[in-house]
């Protein structure tokens, strides 16, 4: 027995677009015309003065009436700043906090959700801009205290987020040795998320355990998506496997 979702990762650079115009709305339809059932955003500000202070992870989550996570990696009195996880299906908080950071402050979000069938485990993150300090974000996303401790032979995982990592690097490595790449599950040619209006870097990545398979994955790259933001959104179409139970009762006649 299979599920299949529509999954999403997107920087969105706090709703500012490549026209400098900041428009939460432009986000949201953008994310709209995807059609995606899970969402992961990076770069989202909450009651940020820059963005006049809204909190951009729940404002995008009612226009497109689902619910939000969030997590601030940067939280200076009453700004925040940092990942959310969108979905209009259940969903429970497992785990958010800080990564080792060097400069700006880093952070993952740990959110499980409901398929009725499956539990299905998501971890969305921004990594760091020096490659060492990368290493040691993901090795500490892939030890114990996070997916380290899930039997991913059993359990849907999906790692999503801007690593800020190319196929090339380290942090890439150690991820895509215990992880597979969604963009490398098909047949299509993987293609880069940024820079959005000339597309030249493949960092926005969506990473998935072995209970899941990647019927299609790819980048959106429309005339809107080109100026909502700096990055591209990454879609995937996700089948997960869903173990059948035996209910012991059956047939008891009692």
């Amino acid at each position: 027995m299979r599920r299949r979702i529509r999954f999403l990762t997107y920087n969105v650079h706090s709703c500012f677009g490549t026209d400098r115009k900041l428009d939460p709305a432009r986000i949201a339809a953008v994310i709209n015309e995807c059609r995606a059932d899970i969402i992961a955003l990076q770069e989202v500000d909450v009651g940020r003065a820059r963005s006049g202070g809204i909190d951009q992870a729940h404002m995008i989550a009612a226009h497109l009436q689902m619910e939000a996570q969030f997590h601030p990696a940067l939280h200076l009195k009453d700004e925040k700043y940092g990942d959310a996880l969108l979905t209009a299906l259940p969903m429970r908080l497992v785990k958010a906090a800080a990564l080792p950071s060097v400069g700006e402050a880093r952070g993952a979000l740990w959110v499980e959700v409901d398929l009725a069938e499956v539990k299905l485990q998501i971890v969305v993150t921004h990594l760091g801009l020096r490659g060492a300090e990368r290493v040691r974000q993901v090795t500490t996303l892939l030890g114990p205290g996070w997916l380290g401790g899930i039997d991913q032979r059993e359990t849907p995982v999906v790692l999503a987020g801007d690593l800020n990592a190319t196929a090339r690097s380290a942090a890439y490595g150690l991820v895509a040795r215990q992880l597979r790449d969604a963009q490398l599950q098909t047949d299509a040619k993987p293609r880069p998320t940024f820079p959005s209006r000339l597309p030249l870097l493949r960092i926005d990545h969506i990473f998935v355990g072995a209970e899941i398979e990647v019927r299609h994955c790819g980048v959106h790259n429309t005339a809107s998506a080109r100026v909502a933001s700096d990055h591209l959104p990454l879609v995937a179409e996700l089948e997960i496997g869903v173990s059948e139970q035996v209910n012991d009762d059956t047939g008891s006649g009692d």
